[in-house]
């Protein structure tokens, strides 16, 4: 398996194993100081990660980890202001104005706006298989959230809720620019900020903090689903790009249906399984993806942890003991060639 698919979907696995605890916290916790706690026990912990691994690294070369840089900031700020504070505002707005149900089947609309942007806006990639995969991928999760016959209700909670994830859309494509620095710095960052603005939010709006010990396993679901899961997510955007890494993200909603069966004791019925093999097709298409043509490199300089690969021939101005993965910035110059490859770091090209 691609390392890149790996990392997707351990992102989903994380994710959605943390939902149905997650939904446990939601009626002793208002949901937007839930969503702080969230947030901000991803950002805690994962920050805490990163100044624990500087501490036991500091007398190390750190070569194979690429931190963020000020080119990366304005990036990195866009996905913080649009999926860590606009989202979540707009989705706690829609969801007082909407039927669970409708919210439920609406929250679907991320991974089609996801690659929606990515494939027409930042010119990413994609074949009639990879759109096939998608598709496949989307009815499977209208299908597991169609709970009830959907009564979409008031529109402007409607619009709302797809302008929440419309907000993630972008975040998911603006946090691809960043991918290849740090993922344990950027995830932890965008989990602090937008825990500590959704926290802050919450106490102006006048909801109190919960008890000690619910504040804390909401924390630890939120390092969990929201910090690690990001932190792969990051990685699998480095190696896949954003439309396929949405894609293998989508089967999260399973993980969680599936857990959640058995926390309840539950058999699945019919529409659980044709979704799962619908989700089932629609991830084997991608899987079998075999993307080659030839291409032209066009000259680029970036910083990422790196080996000397064929895509990675230049000298170095500083002495090195040839330890790899190393990092380091460095310049890449036109080159042709064909082989099989995924919109990574080094495959943005127009095709």
């Amino acid at each position: 398996m691609h390392g890149g698919v790996f990392y997707a979907l351990m992102a989903a696995v994380l994710f959605g194993a943390s939902t149905p605890f997650a939904k446990t916290l939601v009626g002793q916790v208002a949901p937007v100081t839930l969503a702080g706690l969230l947030y901000l026990g991803s950002g805690i912990g994962l920050l805490t990660w990163f100044v624990l691994r500087k501490v036991v690294m500091r007398n190390s070369q750190q070569s194979d980890i690429a931190p963020l840089t000020r080119p990366d900031l304005p990036w990195l700020a866009g996905a913080i202001l649009a999926g860590g504070i606009a989202g979540p505002l707009l989705l706690m707005l829609g969801l007082t104005l909407t039927p669970a149900s409708s919210a439920s089947l609406l929250l679907n609309m991320e991974g089609v706006l996801t690659a929606l942007l990515a494939w027409f806006v930042f010119k990413e990639n994609f074949d009639k298989r990879i759109f096939a995969g998608m598709v496949l991928i989307v009815v499977a999760g209208v299908l597991l959230s169609w709970n009830e016959r959907p009564a979409l209700g008031v529109p402007w909670g409607a619009i709302a809720i797809i302008g929440a994830c419309l907000c993630w859309a972008i975040d998911n494509n603006l946090t691809r620019k960043v991918s290849a620095s740090d993922a344990v710095q950027t995830a932890g960052i965008k989990g602090l900020v937008a825990g500590s603005v959704n926290l802050g939010l919450a106490l102006i709006l006048g909801y109190e903090l919960p008890e000690t010990r619910t504040a804390l396993i909401a924390g630890i679901v939120g390092l969990s689903g929201y910090g690690l899961s990001l932190v792969m997510f990051v990685l699998a955007l480095r190696h896949l790009g954003t439309a396929r890494t949405g894609a293998y993200f989508s089967a999260a909603p399973f993980v969680g249906a599936a857990l959640s069966l058995i926390m309840l004791g539950e058999s699945p019925g019919l529409v659980f399984w044709i979704a799962a093999a619908l989700m089932g097709a629609g991830i084997w298409l991608h899987l079998t993806e075999s993307h080659e043509h030839e291409h032209t490199h066009e000259p680029m300089d970036h910083t990422h942890a790196h080996r000397h690969d064929e895509h990675h021939q230049h000298k170095h101005d500083f002495d090195w003991d040839g330890t790899e993965p190393h990092v380091h910035p460095h310049p890449h110059g036109v080159l042709r060639h064909s082989h099989k490859h995924y919109p990574d770091i080094h495959h943005r090209h127009q095709h």
